[in-house]
């Protein structure tokens, strides 16, 4: 039996999603839950454009040559789902990071370029124990936010600064203002000599005192190929979840050749910084469920608002309001159905829509509506052209 609070309940509840033993660790996503999917998914393409990342898509499927070059076939190879291709072995994409790498060594930028920011929504597979799955937040196929910033290592710090305060904001958005930074590592098995990692892990925890960060140590915690800063939020029930992180790397420029032309026109290898916002879309959305209960904010809700007619006489208005809501982008529906208006309100809270506009007999001689609301059911009567300008408004992302 699941709690109440459990985002796999709250999934069923709200009709959100499922998770079936003929896909294990794949989601069956409902159209509400896809909503919610989306919405998120829009968050991240919004603050790539404010940080000007060009947003790309790579490959699912990439042969064994490109994953030896990254390190991922040695390093990472019970966690890839490979295959043959023809007479090649290949692997399902666990991260998108090589992808990234031939797209960039194709471009062959000067260092007027840089920073160069690329961006992608990338779906992965990893092969993960089945004892290990877990709802949303321990799938096999996931959607990573990812980016990568190419630049000269000069220019590290300013964009772990700049990565570091737009990354407050956007979470801020969500709601959750309390924020633990740790800073993880090289690990025992790793890429790069001892050289590279003393360089890398001296920048990246510069740029953190830089960025004003107050970070834990996480001795061993780092990935193969560099250091990394992680941010980790804590939710109502002061649970902590790592979400976020910036990666320097210093090792993969190298195998994978690339390289930037410098102002005297000789080639350059530029550092990397690896970052991600939610690191997995799935995961965050199952922590935002637990965080809200299932209540999210107005602005993150499938349904933003129900209209709803008293009775079958109030239809036609009802359906122009709906309209005139829809048009200027609230995610709006009507239950224009035979059930009673308190059976409506109570079918509207259950599905944890934020406002109900009830059209009765008055609000249709009046062309106004009455907005009730989700949280403490206080309910107003405004006119119809107010009524739609203040909850456009209200609807507005906050991320």
């Amino acid at each position: 039996m699941l709690d109440e609070d459990d985002h796999r309940y709250l999934g069923q509840r709200l009709d959100l999603f499922h998770i079936q033993e003929e896909a294990p660790g794949m989601v069956f996503w409902h159209a509400r839950g896809f909503t919610l999917y989306r919405l998120l998914e829009e968050a991240v393409r919004r603050q790539m454009m404010r940080d000007s990342y060009r947003e790309v898509r790579t490959p699912l499927i990439l042969r064994q040559a490109i994953w030896k070059a990254s390190g991922h076939w040695d390093n990472f190879s019970s966690n890839m789902f490979r295959l043959h291709e023809e007479d090649h072995a290949a692997a399902i994409k666990p991260v998108n990071c090589p992808g990234h790498m031939q797209i960039v060594a194709r471009m062959a930028p000067s260092y007027r370029d840089l920073p160069l920011r690329i961006g992608e929504l990338g779906m992965v597979h990893r092969d993960e124990p089945s004892g290990t799955l877990h709802g949303l937040f321990r799938l096999r196929q996931f959607t990573q936010d990812d980016g990568h910033i190419f630049c000269v290592e000069e220019q590290v710090e300013a964009e772990v600064v700049r990565f570091a305060s737009a990354l407050r904001d956007f979470y801020a958005g969500f709601g959750f203002r309390d924020m633990v930074v740790g800073f993880s590592t090289r690990p025992a098995e790793r890429s790069g000599s001892d050289a590279v990692w003393d360089r890398a892990e001296a920048a990246l925890s510069g740029a953190a005192r830089s960025a004003g960060l107050e970070y834990r140590l996480q001795p061993g915690e780092g990935a193969f190929y560099g250091p990394k800063l992680e941010f980790v939020l804590r939710d109502r029930l002061g649970r902590s979840w790592q979400c976020g992180t910036i990666q320097l790397d210093l090792v993969l420029p190298e195998r994978f050749d690339i390289t930037y032309v410098d102002a005297s026109g000789a080639r350059r290898r530029p550092a990397i910084l690896h970052r991600a916002l939610f690191g997995s879309v799935e995961r965050f959305l199952g922590i935002l469920l637990e965080h809200y209960r299932g209540a999210l904010p107005l602005w993150l809700s499938p349904e933003q608002l129900v209209v709803v007619p008293v009775t079958d006489a109030q239809r036609a208005y009802a359906e122009e309001v709906l309209l005139d809501f829809q048009r200027k982008g609230v995610r709006a529906i009507l239950d224009a159905g035979d059930d009673t208006l308190s059976r409506k309100i109570a079918i509207a809270h259950a599905a944890a829509i934020p406002l109900v506009a009830v059209i009765g007999r008055r609000e249709a001689e009046r062309r106004s509506v009455t907005i009730r609301e989700r949280e403490g059911g206080q309910q107003r009567e405004l006119l119809l052209e107010e009524a739609v300008v203040e909850v456009a408004q209200r609807c507005a992302p906050l991320a």
